[in-house]
Protein backbone atom coordinates (compact mmCIF):
# COMPACT_ATOMS: atom_id res chain seq x y z
CA UNK A 1 0.00 0.00 0.00
CA UNK A 2 1.24 3.77 -0.63
CA UNK A 3 0.31 6.69 0.06
CA UNK A 4 -2.47 6.95 -2.40
CA UNK A 5 -4.17 4.13 -1.20
CA UNK A 6 -3.82 5.36 2.23
CA UNK A 7 -5.44 8.67 1.07
CA UNK A 8 -8.38 6.46 -0.67
CA UNK A 9 -8.89 4.68 2.71
CA UNK A 10 -8.98 7.68 4.71
CA UNK A 11 -11.63 9.42 2.73
CA UNK A 12 -13.96 6.27 2.38
CA UNK A 13 -13.59 6.16 6.37
CA UNK A 14 -14.29 9.30 6.46
CA UNK A 15 -17.27 9.19 4.27
CA UNK A 16 -17.88 5.66 2.56
CA UNK A 17 -20.16 7.60 -0.49
CA UNK A 18 -17.47 10.03 -1.76
CA UNK A 19 -17.59 9.81 -5.24
CA UNK A 20 -14.89 8.45 -7.30
CA UNK A 21 -14.96 12.14 -8.89
CA UNK A 22 -14.56 13.89 -5.70
CA UNK A 23 -11.39 11.15 -4.62
CA UNK A 24 -9.95 11.58 -7.81
CA UNK A 25 -10.10 15.82 -7.15
CA UNK A 26 -9.13 14.79 -3.55
CA UNK A 27 -5.63 13.00 -4.56
CA UNK A 28 -4.21 14.57 -7.86
CA UNK A 29 -4.80 11.14 -9.61
CA UNK A 30 -7.30 10.31 -12.59
CA UNK A 31 -10.72 8.77 -11.94
CA UNK A 32 -9.08 5.53 -13.91
CA UNK A 33 -6.75 5.45 -11.40
CA UNK A 34 -8.93 5.55 -8.29
CA UNK A 35 -11.31 3.10 -9.77
CA UNK A 36 -8.84 0.78 -9.86
CA UNK A 37 -7.24 0.97 -6.58
CA UNK A 38 -10.87 0.67 -5.48
CA UNK A 39 -11.15 -2.47 -7.30
CA UNK A 40 -7.94 -4.25 -6.37
CA UNK A 41 -8.05 -2.70 -2.67
CA UNK A 42 -11.61 -4.94 -2.93
CA UNK A 43 -10.10 -7.77 -4.19
CA UNK A 44 -6.88 -8.18 -2.11
CA UNK A 45 -9.51 -8.27 0.82
CA UNK A 46 -8.06 -4.35 2.34
CA UNK A 47 -11.87 -3.33 1.70
CA UNK A 48 -13.96 -5.73 3.31
CA UNK A 49 -16.96 -3.63 2.60
CA UNK A 50 -18.95 -0.52 2.46
CA UNK A 51 -21.45 0.46 5.00
CA UNK A 52 -22.58 3.38 7.32
CA UNK A 53 -23.68 3.68 10.88
CA UNK A 54 -26.32 5.92 11.40
CA UNK A 55 -26.15 8.07 15.08
CA UNK A 56 -29.12 5.26 16.29
CA UNK A 57 -26.99 2.60 16.27
CA UNK A 58 -25.02 4.16 18.58
CA UNK A 59 -26.70 5.04 20.82
CA UNK A 60 -28.99 2.02 21.13
CA UNK A 61 -26.96 -0.04 23.38
CA UNK A 62 -27.65 1.82 27.04
CA UNK A 63 -24.10 0.49 28.01
CA UNK A 64 -20.66 -0.01 25.51
CA UNK A 65 -17.53 -1.54 27.33
CA UNK A 66 -14.59 -2.83 26.18
CA UNK A 67 -12.97 -5.98 28.60
CA UNK A 68 -10.03 -7.13 28.71
CA UNK A 69 -10.00 -10.65 29.41
CA UNK A 70 -6.80 -13.16 30.47
CA UNK A 71 -6.65 -16.50 29.78
CA UNK A 72 -5.13 -19.44 30.75
CA UNK A 73 -2.94 -20.48 27.76
CA UNK A 74 -4.78 -24.25 26.51
CA UNK A 75 -8.13 -22.67 26.39
CA UNK A 76 -7.38 -20.26 24.24
CA UNK A 77 -9.63 -21.52 21.23
CA UNK A 78 -12.22 -22.78 23.23
CA UNK A 79 -12.52 -19.30 25.45
CA UNK A 80 -12.58 -17.30 21.90
CA UNK A 81 -15.45 -19.88 20.01
CA UNK A 82 -17.62 -18.70 23.46
CA UNK A 83 -17.18 -15.24 23.47
CA UNK A 84 -18.08 -15.00 19.83
CA UNK A 85 -21.29 -16.81 20.56
CA UNK A 86 -22.37 -14.01 22.86
CA UNK A 87 -24.89 -11.52 20.89
CA UNK A 88 -23.38 -9.14 23.59
CA UNK A 89 -19.38 -8.99 22.34
CA UNK A 90 -20.10 -6.95 19.04
CA UNK A 91 -16.18 -7.61 18.22
CA UNK A 92 -13.58 -9.92 19.60
CA UNK A 93 -9.40 -8.68 19.59
CA UNK A 94 -7.09 -11.25 20.65
CA UNK A 95 -4.20 -9.10 21.40
CA UNK A 96 0.10 -9.60 22.76
CA UNK A 97 0.79 -8.68 26.26
CA UNK A 98 -1.09 -8.31 29.65
CA UNK A 99 -4.35 -9.29 28.10
CA UNK A 100 -5.31 -12.36 25.50
CA UNK A 101 -8.71 -10.89 24.23
CA UNK A 102 -9.97 -7.59 24.43
CA UNK A 103 -13.96 -7.64 23.89
CA UNK A 104 -16.51 -5.31 22.95
CA UNK A 105 -19.35 -5.57 24.37
CA UNK A 106 -22.77 -3.52 24.16
CA UNK A 107 -25.73 -3.80 26.16
CA UNK A 108 -29.38 -2.38 27.10
CA UNK A 109 -28.54 -1.46 30.56
CA UNK A 110 -25.93 -1.99 33.84
CA UNK A 111 -28.31 -5.44 35.20
CA UNK A 112 -27.72 -6.68 31.70
CA UNK A 113 -24.12 -5.71 31.44
CA UNK A 114 -23.62 -7.21 34.70
CA UNK A 115 -25.06 -10.21 34.22
CA UNK A 116 -22.98 -10.76 30.55
CA UNK A 117 -20.06 -9.84 32.92
CA UNK A 118 -21.02 -12.55 35.15
CA UNK A 119 -21.49 -15.04 31.92
CA UNK A 120 -17.95 -14.18 30.60
CA UNK A 121 -16.52 -14.57 33.90
CA UNK A 122 -18.01 -18.59 34.23
CA UNK A 123 -16.29 -19.58 31.07
CA UNK A 124 -13.79 -21.95 31.74
CA UNK A 125 -10.63 -20.83 31.30
CA UNK A 126 -10.74 -17.61 32.07
CA UNK A 127 -8.97 -16.06 34.54
CA UNK A 128 -9.10 -12.71 35.15
CA UNK A 129 -11.03 -9.72 33.47
CA UNK A 130 -10.84 -6.09 33.36
CA UNK A 131 -13.83 -3.95 32.54
CA UNK A 132 -14.31 0.02 31.15
CA UNK A 133 -17.60 1.28 30.43
CA UNK A 134 -17.30 3.50 27.53
CA UNK A 135 -18.92 7.03 28.61
CA UNK A 136 -18.86 9.13 25.51
CA UNK A 137 -17.83 8.62 21.75
CA UNK A 138 -16.75 11.47 20.00
CA UNK A 139 -15.27 10.33 16.74
CA UNK A 140 -15.87 6.55 15.26
CA UNK A 141 -13.95 5.54 11.84
CA UNK A 142 -13.70 2.17 10.69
Amino acid sequence: MDDLDHAILGALRHNARISVSSLAAMTGASRATISARIDRLVTDGTIAGFTIKTGSELRAAGVRAIVMIEVVGKFADKVAHQLRGLPEVRALHSTNGRWDFVAELEDRDLASFDETLRRIRLIEGINTTESNILLKTSKVSY
